[in-house]
């Protein structure tokens, strides 16, 4: 059986991709919709106090959408990628691959390929239908707006992924590989207000799509995506160094 095959295997029969599609595709049914009735939901759990809201906006259905997405949805795809991407955190399985594949790129690029493919293709399936549903209820996004976004936010999982295998390879363990990746993650923005920083860093990207609905130009997360398609690159070839130097 090749790698690819077995990762295709792990990544299906332990229903992992269910619970990556399950997660962005429910916030791709429920962001529209709280966006659309949220001044109803206010009404009927507000205790009689009568809040008017202005009219919602398709952007505001795309907001809902990728701003959970953004936490939560990335959330579970990274806890899912580390449990496939910690090659040696269990000491019997690493030494049975490592005996048998010795190039670091066959161990590393059939499981990050896998599950990037489901991380996007998830997050895609749930942008179509945030996308979908916010035209019906509310008004059709911008089309143009919608594809880049999608194709930037992409860009981003993709390096958040790359960043999980690094950390991975690093610390050997899938908890503390968790925990490391959500922190840089959570620190970009931070560093992202100094000035003239933040329009470089992946952590831009994150509000891309919701951004070009609003109508930011695509120009304006170009530095980002090309910061971030390298910091991905880098990444990938770092943790297969690691891998090809570590000692079992």
């Amino acid at each position: 059986m090749s790698l690819w095959r077995l990762e295709w295997l792990r990544m299906v029969r332990t229903k992992r991709w269910l619970a990556i599609f399950v997660v962005f595709v429910f916030f791709g049914i429920i962001g529209p919709l709280s966006a659309r009735y949220m001044g109803e939901i206010i009404e009927q759990f507000g205790g009689g106090i009568e809040i008017t809201l202005p009219e919602p906006t398709p952007a505001d259905g795309i907001m809902q959408y990728s701003g959970n997405v953004a936490q939560l949805g990335l959330l579970v795809l990274i806890m899912i990628a580390a449990g496939a991407l910690t090659i040696e955190s269990r000491y019997e399985m690493a030494v049975f691959l490592r005996t048998r594949v010795r190039s670091p790129y066959r161990l590393l690029l059939p499981r990050y390929t896998v599950v990037a493919g489901a991380g996007v293709g998830a997050f895609i399936a749930g942008t179509l239908l945030a996308w979908y549903e916010t035209a019906i209820l509310i008004g059709a996004p911008d089309a143009t707006s919608m594809l880049m976004g999608m194709v930037f936010f992409s860009v981003y999982l993709l390096f958040a992924i790359a960043l999980v295998a690094f950390a991975g390879s690093a610390l050997k363990n899938v908890l503390p590989t968790v925990i490391v990746t959500l922190v840089v993650l959570l620190l970009m923005p931070l560093v992202g207000i100094l000035p003239n920083v933040g329009d470089w860093l992946p952590s831009h990207l994150v509000g891309s799509l919701d951004g070009l609905v609003r109508g930011a130009a695509a120009g304006d997360f170009a530095r980002a995506v090309i910061v971030t398609s390298a910091g991905t690159l880098a990444l990938l070839y770092g943790t297969m160094r690691m891998l090809e130097r570590g000692e079992l």
